[in-house]
């Protein structure tokens, strides 16, 4: 499972804190196991339930916010260079774990996937913020899981969090047009 986790998201090596690329892979391989998927439920799930019929699932979802985050990180780093402070590990594994609360937050129901019990009464912004904390994961990385959507409305934000909550809007806004 470790392997094809892996080569579905290839990002997880860029994490350069080997510690934290470990860490940050586990969460995902401990919330597919807990969660009951298999790499083939991945490959199926919708990386949103808003949108009816959706065709993006959530590796795809991920990646693309990943490489977003990446890419405005860049841009920020080279146009203001030591105006602008931000930790790119951090910001990767935040943007590979932003959705892992999904795992959760959803469930398969003859074929279809649906709201789980859990996914009614928390959404995966919070559960997967709460599940990452398991593993000793840094708390500004749970902050940007916790934040990254409306969740995090109105709070104080780290440049990271902040970045991963407007690549995945971005991501989300432009496929539910």
């Amino acid at each position: 499972m470790r392997n094809k986790l892996l080569a579905l998201m290839p990002e997880f090596q860029a994490i350069s804190d080997r510690s934290l690329q470990e860490t940050t892979l586990r969460v995902w391989l401990e919330a597919v196991k807990i969660g009951g998927w298999d790499i083939d439920d991945l490959h199926e799930m919708p990386f949103t339930l808003l949108i009816k019929n959706c065709s993006i699932n959530i590796i795809e979802h991920t990646r693309a916010v990943t490489r977003c985050c990446l890419q405005i990180a860049d841009v920020m780093i080279e146009e203001y260079k030591e105006k602008i402070s931000l930790n790119r590990d951090y910001l990767l594994s935040g943007a590979l774990l932003h959705d892992v609360g999904k795992l959760f937050e959803y469930k398969k129901e003859k074929g279809e996937f649906v709201k789980s019990e859990e996914g009614k009464l928390l959404r995966h912004p919070i559960s997967g913020a709460v599940f990452a904390g398991k593993f000793d994961i840094p708390q500004e990385i749970l902050h940007i899981i916790a934040v990254h959507s409306k969740e995090g409305d109105g709070m104080r934000n780290t440049v990271e969090s902040v970045i991963v909550n407007h690549a995945d809007f971005v991501n989300f806004e432009a496929l539910s047009t």
